[in-house]
């Protein structure tokens, strides 16, 4: 299932229970001399849907007949709880929105309690995976975006970042997301011993582009892993340096000639000569080049049939332009967890794509 379809099945099932509560007139392991039934188990239930299929588990009584109302009238409504569900994602699930979604599937009044029960259940789903146990991941892609958050009646840019690795049996896996509104080397420090309490270990590479605050954090907890800095940010990067237009595509080719050399002491000598050639027409690139684009070659390093997927960090930007399709409709976000909670539920989604496909996305043999 994907993010949403477990938000749903999560909320539907706990409607369903305590409808079932107020059938047998008491809750869960209450004595009480009003009970009309015992309940009896549950009944695994795959609902279609236009999200996708929904995992239901049906309550069941011993004697009595009950049948969950949402069951019979939860196909009419289908439409508005979907809706209602992805505006609760986007909206930090509001307790009063979901009350008064529960009271429509439920169709009698549900306490404050229910409804914490139930957003309860919603997060600890997202929270669960965030904080799964991790092992040995052999590569370790990297990157941050950012999102508009209200915070103190300001619009402030709030930093998401992301981890993915690649285990041992080459398939990616989307390790890790954390958004916060700290100081960038504390965030990207907070989030890497994260990693590493939660059990990874094995990293022989590390791949990003040079995001403030990401090497000082690196250092810190990966100090002796090496990092590959994204080749394709690296060339954008340079344009910078590129003082005349007519330039700049000559100056991008040079770069690409250099990375797709084939080896690494090839790149070195390239790049000697390239960078000597700008040093009176773009002294300032000159400088940039020799100081910067060695921190692309680690690539060099590794097994040649891996280059083409570790030399840059496109692997988390096509995942970043899924996050944008999603987050775009939003535009502002009204909190943090409101932000993280609908990322989590993408990256969730993406993360079982990727886990369940037989295909790897790179061979260790």
């Amino acid at each position: 299932m994907n993010g949403l379809n477990t938000a749903i099945s999560i909320l539907v099932n706990e409607a369903m229970q305590i409808e079932r509560s107020r059938h047998l007139k008491v809750e869960p392991y209450e004595r009480s001399n009003e009970r009309q039934d015992y309940a009896n188990g549950f009944k695994d239930k795959k609902l279609k849907t236009r999200v996708g299929a929904l995992d239901l588990k049906i309550p069941q009584v011993r004697s009595s007949n009950f049948y969950p109302s949402f069951l019979e009238k939860g196909l009419r409504s289908e439409r508005a709880l979907t809706l209602s569900m992805a505006e609760m994602y986007i909206n930090g699930v509001s307790t009063r929105k979901v009350q008064n979604i529960m009271e429509q599937m439920c169709g009698f009044d549900v306490s404050s309690s229910d409804v914490s029960r139930a957003t309860k259940l919603l997060d600890d789903e997202l929270e669960s995976w965030r904080n799964r146990p991790l092992g040995v991941y052999k590569y370790l892609f990297l990157d941050a975006r950012y999102e508009k958050i209200r915070y103190e009646g300001r619009v402030i840019d709030c930093a998401i970042l992301i981890a993915i690795g690649i285990g041992e049996d080459g398939k990616r896996d989307i390790l890790g997301v954390s958004a916060k509104l700290s100081e960038q080397e504390v965030h990207w420090r907070d989030f890497l011993q994260d990693l590493q309490s939660r059990g990874l270990h094995g990293i022989e590479l590390i791949i990003s582009d040079a995001h403030s605050g990401l090497k000082a954090a690196k250092k810190a907890i990966f100090p002796s892993v090496p990092w590959q800095r994204c080749q394709f940010h690296l060339q954008q990067n340079a344009q910078s340096y590129v003082p005349k237009k007519s330039l700049k595509k000559q100056v991008a080719f040079d770069i690409r000639s250099i990375f797709n050399a084939p080896n690494i002491d090839e790149a070195d000598r390239l790049l000697k000569i390239i960078s000597q050639k700008y040093e009176k027409e773009a002294p300032k690139l000159s400088e940039w080049m020799a100081d910067n684009l060695p921190e692309g070659f680690t690539a060099f390093t590794f097994p040649t049939n891996h280059w083409r997927k570790i030399r840059t960090s496109n692997l988390v930007e096509r995942l970043n332009r899924e996050i944008k399709r999603r987050t775009r409709v939003v535009g502002i976000f009204p909190n943090v967890a409101s932000c993280e909670r609908l990322i989590s539920s993408v990256l969730l989604e993406t993360c079982e794509e990727w886990q369940t496909t037989r295909e790897a996305y790179l061979s260790f043999r």
